[in-house]
């Protein structure tokens, strides 16, 4: 048997019985972080422009759009709640760098509302989809930023949401194997893009094509069932050096769990929370950040985040330089320090004047092994200087619950007119146990 099928297989037969108590908290920790991220998303001008234009396709149905106070057919429903989910680049960081929350849950919430599913069956799905998705990018060999050539929910996200999404609809294993290849001719998205607007949409892009890929091959829609694997198929075409004994290890154990996953701290691309982490720990060391005369930062070749003078707020999210002034200046980073008020302030370009990026190559370029290093030089001729190694939260040193509910609570309090945050944390917090109608008056509360 092939990989494809072989992978089909395996998706047709999940049930939530085999995941086991490691998974399901995970998993259920993933919702509600996703959810509280797409709240606070679902109000800045990429998602409501996207909504705008989208609304007139839309079309009925009882998929809710988070914070849109709407209801569409599932497909839009997964296009524009993964932008929300990623348009403030917060929800959860994976290794290998991907975004698989915001390509598969969204996918899977708006399914489920529609088919009336439990919440353990979306729990189950989106343990596939994040298995799915994170093996592809262990086989495709890309570890590092600067060897990547798509953005890597573009390339991934439409065939771990598909896989996701096919485990929900209860797809059989031809079926199953339709909806990989369906998806795979949907994959793609470019660095270009990284700051502006259009990168929310590779995301929401792939939640959109994994739905609408396993909605097809559930009505009887075919393709290659061998398209992980075949000739100028998924990898002969994006990855030359992929690897597919990754697969071996499929579900042994889950990834979800291990590595599993780092919750963000900062809305911001995730290197650039080496630098904040770094910043932060000189700047409660210096009684005035008028006192700064020279910052340098010592960095891996990471040449899309070495951003001198972001060209708006958003694209300070990609920016070592542009977070760096934020955590000095401000003494932190969260989603206000990524408003254009913030970023055209006099004393935030004054303080970008200052910062020296230095590229190390000797500094490796993965998150799981890269540091960075900061230098403050201030009026009086003192030198500080912070190393950081690994942002608090990152893979393997997870955050406690009451850490991870000030970020939750934040997120979830900006948004307008939804639910009872106590009741939406609690809800997500017994998430298995929600029957379709429970799943559904959660998703009503956060439109």
């Amino acid at each position: 048997m092939g990989l494809t099928a072989d992978l089909a297989e395996r998706l047709a037969r999940l049930r939530f019985e085999g995941l086991g108590e490691d998974a399901v908290v995970q998993a259920r920790r993933l919702v509600l972080d996703g959810l509280s991220v797409a709240v606070a998303g679902a109000s800045h001008k990429p998602v409501a422009v996207l909504w705008k234009v989208s609304r007139a396709l839309a079309g009925e149905g009882e998929a809710s759009v988070i914070g849109q106070g709407a209801s569409c057919a599932p497909d839009v429903a997964a296009y524009v709640n993964g932008a929300a989910m990623h348009v403030l680049d917060y929800e959860a960081m994976w290794s290998p760098a991907t975004h698989a929350t915001s390509t598969c849950l969204p996918a899977l919430l708006a399914l489920a509302e529609q088919r009336s599913a439990s919440g353990r069956q979306v729990l189950t799905a989106l343990v596939a989809g994040v298995e799915v998705q994170g093996r592809l990018r262990v086989a495709s060999g890309e570890y590092e930023s600067i060897t990547l050539r798509f953005h890597p929910p573009g390339a991934v996200g439409p065939i771990g949401a598909a896989a996701a999404a096919g485990v929900l609809l209860g797809l059989d294993a031809k079926q199953m194997a339709f909806a990989l290849g369906i998806a795979a001719s949907r994959t793609g998205a470019l660095m270009a893009n990284v700051g502006t607007m259009t990168k929310c949409l590779h995301c929401g892009i792939a939640a959109r094509h994994g739905a609408e890929a396993a909605l097809l091959a559930e009505a009887g829609f075919n393709a290659n069932t061998d398209i992980l694997e075949t000739p100028r198929g998924y990898a002969a075409t994006l990855y030359p050096d992929w690897d597919a004994t990754t697969f071996e290890d499929y579900g042994n154990p889950w990834r979800i769990v291990e590595p599993g996953y780092a919750v963000k701290l900062f809305p911001c691309q995730y290197g650039t929370h080496f630098a904040a982490n770094a910043a932060l720990e000189v700047a409660a060391r210096i009684p005035d950040a008028k006192d700064i005369v020279r910052v340098t930062l010592t960095t891996p070749e990471m040449p899309y985040v070495d951003k001198s003078a972001p060209r708006d707020g958003l694209d300070g999210k990609f920016s070592f330089q542009y977070v760096t002034a934020c955590a000095l200046l401000d003494r932190k980073v969260g989603i206000e320090s990524f408003s254009n008020e913030r970023r055209f302030a006099a004393d935030m370009d004054d303080t970008l004047g200052k910062i020296q990026v230095i590229r190390d190559p000797a500094i490796p370029g993965s998150f799981e092994h890269m540091h960075l290093v900061i230098e403050v030089e201030l009026a009086n001729g003192e030198r500080l200087s912070a190393r950081c190694d690994k942002p608090k939260g990152y893979v393997g040193t997870p955050l406690s619950d009451d850490e991870h509910l000030v970020k939750v609570r934040d997120c979830l309090a900006r948004g307008s007119g939804i639910g009872s945050v106590d009741e939406i944390v609690a809800t997500c917090r017994e998430f298995e146990s929600l029957d379709g109608a429970g799943v559904k008056r959660l998703m009503r509360a956060l439109r």
